[in-house]
Formats: C-alpha cells, sequence, structure tokens
C-alpha cells in the first residue's frame, strides 16, 4: 500500500485507472475522511486540506483526533512458532504475553 504522512497522520493512496483518478482516506481514526486529485501534486493538496479539515472538526467538536486502541490484540502464529515462544518466554520466566510485547517493542524503537 502507498502512503503519505502530514502533522503526524497517514492516508493510504490508491489509483483508478477506470476513473483517471489517484484517491485516499486518512488511516488511523475514527472517522472516514477521504480525498483524490488528478495528479500526484493534487492529491498531496487535498491530503493535506483533509487532515487540516479534520482537525478543525475535532477541535469545534471536542473530540480526540486519533484512533483510540483498546490494547487488545489477536495474533495467530504457526503451531511451531507459538511453541518457540513459549519455550523462549519460559526459559525467560515471563509470560508468553510480556515475551510478545518486549519483542514488539525492541522492533519498534
Amino acid at each position: 500500500m502507498n502512503t503519505m504522512k502530514y502533522k503526524g497522520f497517514i492516508g493510504s493512496v490508491a489509483y483508478s485507472d477506470e476513473d483517471s483518478v489517484f484517491f485516499g482516506k486518512i488511516e488511523g481514526i475514527n472517522s472516514l475522511v477521504n480525498f483524490e486529485g488528478t495528479s500526484v501534486e493534487e492529491l498531496k493538496n487535498a491530503f493535506k486540506e483533509s487532515v487540516d479539515e479534520y482537525l478543525e472538526f475535532c477541535r469545534k467538536e471536542g473530540i480526540e483526533p486519533c484512533k483510540s486502541y483498546c490494547g487488545n490484540l489477536n495474533v495467530r502464529f504457526s503451531p511451531a512458532t507459538h511453541a518457540e515462544i513459549a519455550l523462549r518466554a519460559k526459559m525467560e520466566g515471563i509470560s508468553i504475553n510480556s515475551f510478545i510485547n518486549k519483542a514488539v517493542e525492541t522492533y519498534l524503537h
């Protein structure tokens, strides 16, 4: 997936050959905010304008602009990977959940 960034927001980008238009939406928010353009420059401007308008809307409504996450995430692993995670977590004396959290945090930082 192609993306654009502006003011900490990410916009997904696609192209419709049938309509000869680039289009996208702001990702990671509770609202649906779309944008489009017939050129890359027009698309960039539309994305920035959409983010600015979304932020202004949130300010006026007194709502948090970012999507809220509950912290629960279901992840599927192969049985072999699951077994390896369980073994390594046991060896470190921590839970599987703590092991996965540690691994993801290490990857993200």
